[in-house]
């Protein structure tokens, strides 16, 4: 039923502004906002939607992983523009906050509202 139906996610946020300002200056992702809504362009032409909610509550869970080809550069170049990378009890990572060896090296961080996102480097 939905094999040609150009799907698309979306989460919400509390501050539209600020995560604007994230995704497209932080993260360098092209977004577009309409209605107060913004649009995240993704590379291969996926498209994510971030409404705002009153009372926002952010997800316990990654809403939102990165591939990259070399994760220590990822992370330095997030580090430099302010990115702080999260460290969870029962992972072992390391300086850095990469979690490496148990599937895709990954490193997690947050968004303004709290959302949890990643960077990996697919094996």
């Amino acid at each position: 039923m939905f094999a040609e139906t150009r799907a698309f996610s979306g989460f919400a946020v509390g501050d539209v502004s600020r995560a604007r300002q994230f995704y497209g200056d932080i993260l360098g992702l092209r977004v577009t906002e309409e209605r107060g809504m913004l649009t995240l362009h993704l590379a291969g032409g996926g498209e994510v939607v971030v409404y705002p909610k009153e009372g926002h509550v952010p997800a316990t869970f990654t809403i939102l992983n990165f591939p990259v080809d070399d994760i220590d550069k990822a992370v330095d170049e997030l580090t430099a523009r302010g990115v702080v990378f999260e460290r969870y009890e029962g992972f072992r990572q390391d300086d850095k906050g990469v979690m490496r060896g148990h599937g895709p090296d990954i490193a997690w961080f947050t968004d303004p509202a709290g959302n949890i996102l990643s960077v990996l480097q697919p094996r």
